[in-house]
């Protein structure tokens, strides 16, 4: 078991920070929970526009707020301080090599990642539920580009976004049996999966050029 914890604070070090400020700004922006509230948005637009009935609506709607209770609250509340594994920016072994971006360190408790798991377990509930192979790729895609800001900043060991993310297939999948046991799931045309994806996109690339403004005023 020492010899993976150690593997996993060398790994750590190899994948945190890097000698950008473009960079460090870019994650910055994408780690921050605001940053995606136009996608959760347009989520809701297929959503609504795919389910007429309102009480489809809310059932959608009550299965993802289960999916950010079961994979972060749980994990923020009672995971993080009885396992109580330092993050990286605290861990008095290797906490002073630890590349820290802008003076953020997070709470003092990394295990398992509340990002990774809730990410995935919204990214899983989704694709399951729209059934669009693009649309999984797309939505995947977003919750690994979290997982990688949390390494980059290094709040996270490896093993933390692991678990994570293994704990987020578990509750994105199990919610979405639970929904398909109290209702029968729309179909979902891929043109209006187009949305959600466009957003992604463009939400990145605002973070690009937002990211590379701010460092050519400097």
């Amino acid at each position: 078991m020492e010899e993976i914890i150690q593997f996993d604070k060398h790994l750590l070090l190899l994948l945190n920070g890097s000698d950008s400020m473009f960079l460090d700004y870019l994650v910055q922006i994408l780690t921050n929970a605001k940053t995606w509230i136009p996608l959760y948005l347009g989520l809701l637009y297929v959503v609504i526009k795919t389910n007429h009935n309102t009480k489809e609506v809310f059932y959608i709607l009550a299965a993802a707020g289960l999916c950010v209770l079961f994979a972060g609250t749980v994990d923020d509340v009672i995971v993080k301080p009885l396992v109580a594994r330092w993050r990286p920016t605290h861990d008095p072994e290797i906490g002073m090599l630890v590349d820290v971006v802008d003076g953020y360190r997070g709470g003092n408790y990394g295990f398992f990642s509340a990002h990774a798991s809730n990410t995935f377990s919204i990214a899983l509930f989704f694709s399951l539920l729209m059934r669009q192979r693009l649309f999984t790729v797309f939505m995947v895609s977003w919750s690994l580009i979290n997982c990688w800001t949390r390494l980059y900043l290094g709040v996270h060991y490896p093993g933390d976004i692991l678990v994570g993310l293994l704990w987020g297939s578990l509750v994105g999948y199990g919610v979405y049996r639970l929904y398909g046991k109290v209702t029968t799931p729309a179909h979902y045309e891929l043109r209006q999966c187009y949305v959600p994806m466009c957003i992604l996109l463009l939400t990145i690339a605002c973070a690009i050029i937002q990211s590379g403004v701010i460092v050519w005023l400097l």
